[in-house]
């Protein structure tokens, strides 16, 4: 399974609950975060918990170099509030990459870690990668991670790990919000 990670602490849980049954890959594709210096940030503190853990999982850099393209792609929704239409078309950027990924590396299946987080709608997310799972004919995983205590699990394993837990979603917009 490749799985898009959108941070290490959203991971943890999600990582928990899969490790069992797929055979994982880290696929890290962030292109909403902003500044540099903080998806940086985050990249470490996703291979640091995969190393500290002592998980036998590969963490992916996705690259950070389509920043500029997010940015010009989001002129006019500047404004939207958090989980508006302006996350939507993020959602569906970073799931359409890894998708791809996937598909051309011979993954048999991609999920993603956001459905942890409480600030996110799991429903949409999952609509979202079902239809770019048909776009690239490799199948996703519908859940939401959050269920069963998955955001709690995850800050108990952040406390653990003594993980970075942002304040803010990643991109500039929600950092000007916050």
């Amino acid at each position: 399974m490749l799985l898009h990670s959108c941070c290490g602490p959203c991971s943890t849980a999600v990582i928990d609950r899969l490790k069992e049954d797929f055979d994982l890959t880290i696929f890290y594709y962030n292109p909403s975060i902003y500044p540099k210096e903080e998806y940086i940030h985050r990249l470490n503190e996703q291979k640091r918990y995969v190393s500290e853990a002592g998980l036998n999982i590969v963490v992916i850099d996705g690259t950070y170099k389509d920043y500029n393209k997010f940015y010009e792609g989001y002129k006019g929704l500047e404004n939207e509030k958090e989980g508006g239409a302006r996350c939507n078309k993020c959602f569906a950027l970073r799931l359409d990459k890894t998708a791809e990924y996937a598909k051309k590396k011979n993954f048999d299946i991609f999920a993603t870690t956001l459905t942890v987080s409480p600030h996110k709608n799991a429903k949409i997310i999952n609509e979202i990668g079902q239809n770019i799972s048909k776009k690239y004919d490799i199948d996703y995983l519908v859940a939401d991670f959050k269920k069963q205590d998955g955001f709690l699990k995850s800050i108990r394993f952040s406390k653990e790990y003594n993980l970075y837990r942002q304040d803010y979603c990643g991109c500039k917009f929600s950092l000007e919000n916050k």
